[in-house]
C-alpha cells in the first residue's frame, strides 16, 4: 500500500497552504460564495466555484515550462 503525504495549513483567514510530497500550493478562498483561486508550485492555476445544487465549476490552466530561443 502506498503512503501519501498531504497537509493543509490555514495561514490567514481565507488563505491556505497545501503541501504534498511533490509540490505545494496556496489557495485563496472566497468567503461570500465567489470563486476560489489556487496557485501551485508546478505552475498550475485553478479557479473553482460551487454552484447551486450538485453543480460546480473548475477551470485549470498550466503555465508553459519550455521557452523557445531563437538563435541567429
Amino acid at each position: 500500500m502506498r503512503l501519501t503525504l498531504r497537509e493543509s495549513f490555514q495561514i490567514l483567514p481565507g488563505v491556505k497552504l497545501n503541501i504534498n510530497r511533490k509540490s505545494w500550493s496556496v489557495t485563496f478562498d472566497s468567503r461570500n460564495g465567489g470563486p476560489n483561486y489556487t496557485r501551485s508550485s508546478t505552475g498550475t492555476r485553478t479557479t473553482s466555484m460551487d454552484l447551486p445544487g450538485p453543480f460546480g465549476y473548475r477551470h485549470t490552466s498550466r503555465r508553459g515550462r519550455r521557452t523557445r530561443r531563437r538563435e541567429d
